[in-house]
């Protein structure tokens, strides 16, 4: 039977099990057999699903089942609507050396700024610049992609939490916190209640 982990994944934890520097074993015990899908960069934050499902891990990961992946982007300034426009509709990034133009996504202001846990260590402060909550909602997954689409409109990304995957969310998690959830609650939220007997009647 599958296993399903989703953790809020600190600041600094690296996506691995095994390596120099803190890693996914240091939060919790995991099975042997479980293995992060996706990835989160060391330098940010929030939910991340680890489990042994390889049906999921490829539905998940695949670019031709575009999920919706919610992030939570700490950013320099204040974005006019124009740029939050310019997110909404593609903007260029460089993705493996070639310029590349981002989906069409959903971008707004967050006010009041999300009550998440505090980041250790915090970001630097500086009072001569004013920094905001951005939220922006993708459907594919390029390297460092909301950092480097936040550059893109001028406005780089000081603190990065992914807050959900369709309807799964860390809401109400502790920096660190692992939850196990049933097959049916996973997919239910993630949307894919149809996927498995697709699967199923595959085989």
């Amino acid at each position: 039977m599958a296993r399903y982990y989703i953790i809020y994944k600190p600041f600094g934890v690296l996506c691995q099990f095994s390596g120099e520097g803190q890693t996914l074993a240091s939060l919790f015990d995991f099975p042997k057999e479980v293995y992060p899908v996706g990835r989160l960069d060391k330098d940010s934050e929030g939910l991340l699903i680890i489990t042994d499902d390889k049906s999921l891990n490829h539905h998940l990961l695949n670019p031709r089942f575009g999920h919706q992946r919610t992030y939570y982007a700490q950013v320099e300034g204040t974005p006019e609507p124009e740029a939050l426009k310019g997110l909404m509709q593609g903007v260029m990034i460089n993705v493996e050396g070639k310029d590349y133009k981002t989906k069409p996504a959903i971008a707004k202001t967050l006010d009041p700024v999300p009550s998440l846990p505090d980041r250790d260590p915090p970001i630097r402060y500086r009072a001569s610049i004013p920094d905001t909550w951005i939220s922006l909602t993708l459907i594919e997954g390029k390297n460092r992609q909301v950092r480097k689409m936040t550059a893109a409109i001028g406005h780089p990304t000081l603190r990065l939490v992914r807050w959900s995957m369709e309807k799964l969310t860390i809401a109400n998690f502790k920096v660190g916190e692992v939850q196990e959830l049933d097959e049916q609650t996973i997919y239910h939220k993630l949307g894919l209640t149809g996927f498995k007997k697709t699967e199923a009647n595959r085989k």
